[in-house]
C-alpha cells in the first residue's frame, strides 16, 4: 500500500517526536458530513483521505458535534444488535462508534443505527492512524 505524501511526512514527524521521548500530538481529524455521506480525514491539517460512509438511517440518529475518540477495539461485537461485528471500532460518544462494515454496498447512503460505518480497509487505516497519533478528533455535521 502506498501512503499519500502528507501521511508519510506526518508519520515521520510522529516517529521523530516519539524518538525524542515527547508525547505525540493528536493530529488526526475525521470530518463526517452526513448530507454527503463522506468522511474526510486530515493528518496535521492536510487532507489525506476522502471516503464514503453510512450514518443513521431514518428513525435513528448520528449525533452532530465534536468528539474525541475513547475506547478502541480491533474487533467489537454489538451487545445491542445481536453480536454484529464492528471491526476496528473507535467509540466517541457512549455506544456510538466509527467502525468497519461488511455491508459495503450501503456506503455512501444512510444505513446504520447511528454509528459511522466505513469499508473494513478504511476503518483499519483510520484505526492505525489514531493509534500512531495517540488519538483523534471526530467532527460530525449534517
Amino acid at each position: 500500500m502506498t501512503l499519500p505524501r502528507a501521511l508519510r511526512n506526518a508519520a515521520l514527524a510522529v516517529l521523530l517526536v516519539l524518538a525524542a521521548g515527547e508525547p505525540a500530538l493528536a493530529g488526526i481529524v475525521a470530518r463526517i458530513d452526513q448530507s454527503s455521506q463522506r468522511m474526510r480525514v486530515y493528518v496535521d491539517g492536510m487532507l489525506a483521505y476522502d471516503w464514503p460512509v453510512s450514518t443513521a438511517r431514518s428513525g435513528f440518529v448520528t449525533p452532530n458535534g465534536s468528539y474525541r475518540v475513547g475506547l478502541m477495539a480491533p474487533m467489537w461485537r454489538s451487545r445491542k444488535y445481536h453480536g454484529s461485528p464492528m471491526p476496528h471500532a473507535m467509540f466517541f460518544r457512549g455506544g456510538y462508534a466509527i467502525h468497519g462494515t461488511y455491508a459495503v454496498g450501503h456506503l455512501g447512503r444512510r444505513a446504520s443505527h447511528g454509528c459511522i460505518r466505513l469499508s473494513p480497509g478504511n476503518a483499519r487505516t483510520l484505526f492505525r492512524l489514531t493509534q500512531v497519533f495517540g488519538g483523534a478528533r471526530i467532527l460530525i455535521r449534517n
